[in-house]
This record gives C-alpha cells, structure tokens and sequence, in this order.
C-alpha cells in the first residue's frame, strides 16, 4: 500500500513539475518577444545621413536637366456651391476646403475635390499648373 502512495505521490510531482516549468517558459518566451519589440523601437536610425543622400541625388537629378526656360508655378482657388469643386482646363488639384467644418475630402480624376461629409455648402478647390 504505502508502494502504491509513493507511486502515485511521484506520479502527481511530475505533473505539476511540467505545468510548472511549462508556464515558466511560456512567460520567459512572452518576456523575450516583448524586449526583442522593445529593442527595435529603441535602435537609433540615421536620418540625417538618409536625408543628405536624398538631397544629393536630388541635386544631382535637378543639376542635369537645367535648361534655358523657366517654369512658373501659377494657382488659384475655386469656390462651388455643394460637395464638388473642378479645376480649370490643364490645372490639377492641390487641395480641398469645405464647408461646415468637414474636414473628409477626396480628388476625383486629379482635378476634382469632392467633400464627403453628409451636408456641406461649399467645396473649394486649390488648383495649380506648372508653366
């Protein structure tokens, strides 16, 4: 009999022993995800040196293609009555403005602001072209 508790005694430890240790990794697993997560928010990026090389390349980009005609960056605003505004003829959408505090727009076919709320007045349409 006292064979019998012994067994069943030692039975019982090495169960709880494997839930034990079985959630002790769970947690240093958990633990680890975490810090690793942590880790890579903390690494410091360089973009400083990012940004010089944009601005290298894009010097160069612009250096190679100067040529004798200038451009004029030429805008204007449209106002329209309702949820749609259109630019003229050869101008492109810049921004949208509209009314009763709706600040939820979209461009439609790159030269139309289209406010989205449910009741609006106005639209305003920031249009510009390149010449």
């Amino acid at each position: 009999v006292s064979g019998e508790s012994v067994s069943s005694g030692g039975t019982l430890s090495a169960s709880l022993n494997g839930q034990c240790s079985y959630r002790l990794m769970k947690t240093t697993i958990c633990s680890l995800l975490i810090i690793i997560s942590l880790l890579q928010l903390i690494v410091p990026v360089n973009t400083e040196e990012t940004l010089d090389s944009v601005m290298k390349s894009l010097k160069e980009l612009l250096n190679g293609r100067r040529s004798t005609m200038t451009k004029t960056l030429s805008c204007t605003s449209v106002k329209a009555m309702g949820t749609l505004s259109s630019c003229p003829s050869g101008m492109t959408v810049t921004g949208c403005s509209c009314g009763f505090a709706c600040g939820s727009w979209n461009v439609q076919n790159e030269n139309v602001c289209h406010c989205l709320c449910p009741v609006i007045d106005w639209t305003v349409a920031r249009c510009c072209k390149l010449a």
